[in-house]
């Protein structure tokens, strides 16, 4: 079974983070995530310096995605759609070429559904969340008209952009039964209900995605590094990871090192799989 859609199915809130390098994607893992989670902002922000382009090409996303998967070791990995998507058979051409790169879930924003059931009926072995923006320009229920219409397609699950109240993710759970939900926590974009993740999981909602977090705090990490060797000449002021521990990482990510538990999960589940690599 698709790990994504068992995540979906789960009576749970499971947190995503954004990974955009295998670094990153190797702390993500060793923090103990279940999966994880590259967007098209993180791949325009580490590959042009910018925090968005309108058109990110698939190609780029899966290039960058088949970087991460040596060292995700089994973590599934969700990405952007990205520019690539323009009929039915691209949709289901480029979700082919997405699962060769080793993603197993992929989100994709305001296409019909066509789209949504040729991915479906074509690379049924990727998982759809298919996130809809309607909420912004039609409210609430051009939301749930359209959310329902990926459902219908065959979607796994939807993302209703914009969504800000237990309220309305109330109304979306009850015009949607069985229908998981998936939010986003972006600093890009509105912010989603902050809720405790028990009252979002009796709301309907299975992932939260956090996919700028550990970007944004590695950027501003590498911003006070490099003032402080411009004004003082040094970055030693400046909190870093000890270099034996950043060695230990790199060597817990090569092959045949796993930093996962012997039960198969990431971190051995609710516990970081090295505590020490954080310390």
């Amino acid at each position: 079974m698709n790990a994504f859609r068992e995540l979906l199915a789960a009576a749970r809130v499971t947190h995503v983070p954004g990974v955009h390098d295998p670094l990153s994607a190797t702390l993500a893992v060793h923090a103990g995530h279940r999966a994880v989670y590259l967007s098209k902002n993180a791949v325009a922000a580490v590959m042009m310096g910018r925090p968005d382009v309108d058109y990110v090409p698939a190609t780029q996303i899966a290039d960058r995605a088949a970087t991460l998967a040596p060292v995700l070791d089994g973590v599934p990995l969700m990405a952007d759609a990205g520019a690539g998507f323009d009929t039915a058979q691209d949709a289901a051409w480029t979700a082919l070429a997405y699962q060769r790169a080793g993603i197993s879930a992929l989100v994709l924003t305001d296409h019909d559904g066509g789209h949504v059931a040729a991915m479906a009926r074509q690379a049924p072995d990727v998982a759809v969340i298919a996130r809809t923006t309607a909420y912004a320009t039609g409210g609430l229920d051009t939301a749930v008209e359209r959310c329902r219409a990926y459902a219908k397609a065959g979607a796994d699950a939807v993302l209703p952009a914009g969504v800000r109240t237990p309220e309305e993710l109330f109304r979306l759970k009850a015009a949607l039964p069985g229908v998981p939900l998936v939010l986003s926590r972006t600093e890009a974009g509105p912010a989603a209900p902050t809720l405790a993740d028990a009252d979002l999981a009796a709301l309907g909602v299975r992932l939260v995605l956090h996919p700028l977090a550990a970007l944004l705090a590695a950027v501003r990490a590498a911003s006070q590094a490099y003032r402080s060797i411009a004004e003082d000449g040094s970055a030693d002021d400046v909190e870093r990871m000890p270099w034996a521990v950043f060695a230990a990482l790199s060597a817990a990510s090569t092959p045949g090192s796993s930093p996962r538990s012997s039960s198969g999960s990431p971190g051995g589940g609710d516990q970081p799989a090295s505590a020490s690599l954080g310390s």
